[in-house]
């Protein structure tokens, strides 16, 4: 409802200056005797309309009312501003399409209405239209180049076009807005993830480091390094790519323990993986190191030290899912009815645990069972990590 107030009064506004303005050209221009100015009609049929409780009928009448020249033009593009961010966006294209043919605009209203229409067929959902219009003006040296340049990197993104998105991206463009060497990063992942896929090492490597020049703090940069040289056998090189993530960001470990272990277990190191897999637990108490410290010491026929190891922890910081392990490790020696016992409460840990979200986003609180590189709601990338506390690490 204050959108809506904010909109009619605007045009009750504008029109109101506009019949002024009109007005002080009464001299050069007066209407015959006995007739009312059309602006004037139109005006007070949209006002009755607003007086019955019709705002729409109302606001379409208004629009209709408002003359298009150098006085109103503004008030034309902001009102197809408000339609887009009300959600009207096919309102918003009629005002702004209508605008846009206008042959009396300048060239740099005209550029300022094809970028308000661009912004008007992404909110639509019509994306090679606003991809179409956008591209023509990137090249402005205006304000609306750069603003033309941001929203085509955004639209490529939404059509996970990630090589148009990087090309897109200019070195003053990065220079000018810093986040977006973060999403550049991510950009050049995506691609290197697709050609992982593909066993393509070397286009991958290439794009990994293309994301490293852009970011060098992105993690998932140096997580999908170590799946590439594992990918291609070389364990080693993926370990030591590994042990560097908890010096960038130690949030994301439990991200990086799988490749952890298959590259100690394709070495045929799991003694090594146990004392790596110590350290860690000694510096950060995430539950899933200790997990993994636990499967590879039973393993290692050490079942009594996992046992013990886990129960230490779970008595200083307790997890749901440190404690589900736990009762398995019990169940392993258990027998009779001691067992029955043990498998009704591991089931009931399970339940808990069922479809519970192990990620949040830190920008605007989303959770989600798996981690994701951009946050699906509010799309910032990097910003999704696992939960703290007694239901997650």
């Amino acid at each position: 409802m204050l959108t809506d107030f904010l909109l009619l009064f605007l045009l009750v506004f504008a029109l109101a200056t506009g019949w002024w303005l009109g007005r002080r050209e009464k001299f050069r221009r007066q209407p015959p005797p006995g007739t009312l100015p059309e602006l004037s009609k139109d005006y007070f049929v949209g006002l009755n309309y607003l007086l019955n409780e019709q705002p729409d009928e109302a606001i379409d009448t208004f629009v209709r009312a408002l003359e298009v020249n150098s006085d109103t033009i503004e008030t034309h593009i902001a009102l197809g501003n408000l339609f887009r961010t009300r959600g009207e966006s096919d309102r918003a294209v009629r005002v702004h399409q209508n605008l846009f043919a206008r042959p009396s605009l300048s060239r740099e209203q005209s550029e300022r209405v094809q970028l308000e229409l661009g912004k008007d067929f992404m909110a639509a959902g019509l994306l090679d239209r606003a991809e179409r219009l956008l591209e023509e003006l990137v090249n402005s040296h205006s304000q609306v180049g750069r603003s033309s340049q941001l929203l085509l990197v955004d639209l490529y993104e939404r059509e996970k076009e990630w090589q148009k998105a990087i090309h897109t991206l200019t070195s003053s463009l990065l220079k000018e807005n810093p986040r977006l060497h973060k999403a550049a990063a991510h950009y050049a992942c995506e691609l290197a993830t697709e050609l992982l896929s593909k066993n393509n090492f070397a286009a991958a490597r290439k794009q990994l480091k293309q994301a490293q020049a852009f970011d060098a703090a992105c993690i998932r940069a140096t997580l999908l390094m170590a799946q590439l040289e594992l990918q291609s056998g070389s364990a080693k090189a993926a370990i030591r790519l590994l042990l560097r993530i908890p010096g960038q960001d130690p949030s994301y470990i439990p991200a990086m323990l799988q490749t952890l272990v298959d590259a100690h277990l394709l070495l045929k190191q799991p003694g090594e993986l146990a004392n790596n897999l110590e350290k860690l637990l000694r510096e950060h108490s995430y539950t899933s190191i200790l997990l993994h410290l636990a499967e590879t010491l039973r393993s290692l026929d050490r079942h009594q030290e996992a046992l013990e190891k886990v129960s230490h922890h779970m008595r200083q910081q307790v997890s749901l899912k440190g404690v589900d392990y736990l009762i398995d490790l019990y169940l392993d020696q258990a027998s009779g009815e001691e067992r029955a016992h043990l498998i009704t409460l591991r089931n009931l840990t399970r339940q808990l645990l069922e479809h519970k979200p192990e990620h949040q986003c830190t920008s605007c609180g989303f959770q989600s069972v798996q981690l994701y590189w951009q946050c699906p709601k509010c799309r910032e990338w990097g910003s999704i990590k696992p939960i703290i506390g007694v239901e997650g690490e």
